[in-house]
């Protein structure tokens, strides 16, 4: 558990870097990254959900 939360953290600093490059510069390839990373953190989301009602049993 304690992976997958360094997992989102580290996917959620990368979303802010390439949000922030894309709002700031107009950076479009990073405002593609940002999107991937999003759908990345959705994943690892459903994941910690799961592994949280797991744990709490």
């Amino acid at each position: 558990m304690k992976e997958l939360i360094e997992q989102i953290n580290a996917e959620i600093a990368l979303f802010q870097k390439n949000a922030e490059l894309q709002l700031v510069k107009g950076n479009k390839a990073a405002g593609t990254r940002a999107r991937k990373n999003a759908l990345v953190i959705a994943k690892l989301m459903k994941d910690f959900r799961k592994a949280s009602v797991e744990a709490a049993k």
